[in-house]
Order: C-alpha cells, then sequence, then structure tokens
C-alpha cells in the first residue's frame, strides 16, 4: 500500500511538472503570435513601399490655370484691331463694370470746328463693333447698339455739346456709360461730357466718376440741363 502511494505520489508530482512545462509553452505562444503579426506589418508596408504607395494627401485638381487674367491684355495685344488707325481707349465692359482698352480707330483728318465730331464718331463706331477675339477672351464686352451717329451743336446749345441720333436717357445705362467715360478721357470733349438727342430737350452734362466705372449699370450722375461750362462731378 506504501509503494503505491509512493508511486501515486510521484505520479502526482509528475503530473505537476507536466502542468507546470505546459503553463511555460502556453506563456511564449502570445509573444510569438505577436512577433508573427509585426513581421506580417512590416512585410505589407515594404510591400506598399515599392508599389509606390504614398500617404500623403492627394492634392485636389482645381482645372488649368487661365491663360491671361481677366479684363487685361497683354502688351502685344493693345492694338486689337487689324486696320490702321489713330491710337484710341475706349471702356469697355467687363466683370461687371468698365475697363479701358486700345483700339486703332479711323478718324478722319481735318482741322477745323467739326474736329470733336470726328473724333467722337470715331470713338462711337469703336464702342459699336464687337470686340475681337482676344478682348473676348478676356471678357470684354460692349453694350453699345448701332447705328448710332454724332452731329454738332445746335443753335443754343452749351459750348461743346455733341448730339446723339438717339435720346442719351433712352440707351441702356451700361451703354450710356461706355459713351461719357469713353468721350470724356479724349479729345472730344474738355473731359465733361454734353450731351443731347434728336429731339428739341436741351443737352445735359454727364460725368464719368468712379463709381460710374464700378457699376456702370447704374444711372450715370448729370449736372442737368446746363446753357454754359459747369464743374465736373466729383469722383
Amino acid at each position: 500500500m506504501t509503494r503505491r502511494s509512493g508511486r501515486t505520489g510521484s505520479g502526482a508530482g509528475e503530473t505537476r511538472t507536466g502542468t507546470s512545462r505546459t503553463g511555460l509553452s502556453r506563456t511564449r505562444r502570445p509573444g510569438v503570435a505577436s512577433f508573427g503579426r509585426l513581421a506580417g506589418v512590416l512585410v505589407l508596408t515594404a510591400l506598399a513601399a515599392g508599389c509606390g504607395i504614398r500617404t500623403t494627401s492627394v492634392p485636389v485638381d482645381a482645372g488649368p490655370a487661365p491663360s491671361r487674367k481677366p479684363c487685361e491684355i497683354s502688351g502685344k495685344d493693345v492694338i486689337t484691331q487689324a486696320r490702321p488707325g489713330v491710337p484710341v481707349r475706349i471702356y469697355l465692359a467687363c466683370s461687371s463694370g468698365l475697363a479701358s482698352v486700345e483700339r486703332a480707330a479711323r478718324i478722319q483728318q481735318g482741322k477745323g470746328p467739326d474736329d470733336r465730331v470726328r473724333i467722337a464718331q470715331g470713338l462711337l463706331d469703336e464702342l459699336q463693333a464687337q470686340p475681337s477675339a482676344d478682348e473676348r477672351e478676356a471678357g470684354f464686352s460692349t453694350a453699345v447698339r448701332g447705328p448710332l451717329v454724332i452731329s454738332a451743336s445746335r443753335d443754343g446749345d452749351p459750348a461743346g455739346a455733341l448730339r446723339l441720333s438717339r435720346q442719351p436717357e433712352d440707351l441702356p445705362a451700361t451703354a450710356l456709360a461706355q459713351i461719357v467715360c469713353t468721350f470724356a478721357e479724349s479729345e472730344a470733349t474738355d473731359g465733361q461730357v454734353v450731351l443731347g438727342g434728336p429731339g428739341d430737350y436741351p443737352p445735359r452734362a454727364y460725368g464719368c466718376t468712379r463709381a460710374t466705372k464700378a457699376q456702370p449699370d447704374a444711372p450715370v450722375p448729370t449736372l442737368g440741363p446746363v446753357s454754359t461750362a459747369s464743374a465736373s462731378p466729383s469722383p
């Protein structure tokens, strides 16, 4: 009986030893698994780098850059008309405002009291002409529609007055703003634009201010009927 008990104790001790070894074996397995997962991550990272994958953010494609600035024509396109003429500056509509462009206008040469009329008609013809391809590409357009003709002042009109073949107040606001600002910065006037129409209404003085250029669709400021030269409106 005693030997059996000793064998049993020995067996029990062997069993405990086996259990201890089994427990040791179990504590090593998580480390092996963690090492395997780490190795797998390193392998995948290497493969991703080899395939050219980048973790940086991808820039948004905003489309091609504009070829030119709006309302601006490059130096080589300053004179946009192919035909020869006198260099002039006119105002066209662009980006909800008015901006100037250079043109080569056909203005009849001559000396005399009708010089202003000839210059004004040449400028008016340019305003009625459709913008060139370069001007359209830069965003220019014109609201002046023909036919419009300039005539000299009548008896009783203020000095330097010009008469249009249409009543100025009947023109679209932007068209009138283009005409007034173009005439105001030309030799057709002395800076104050006095315009009348074909009727018997007296001519009125118009001013081209910064506000007129910024908002040409607003009414063009006037100084009312004039009989003599008067001060220009404040900008």
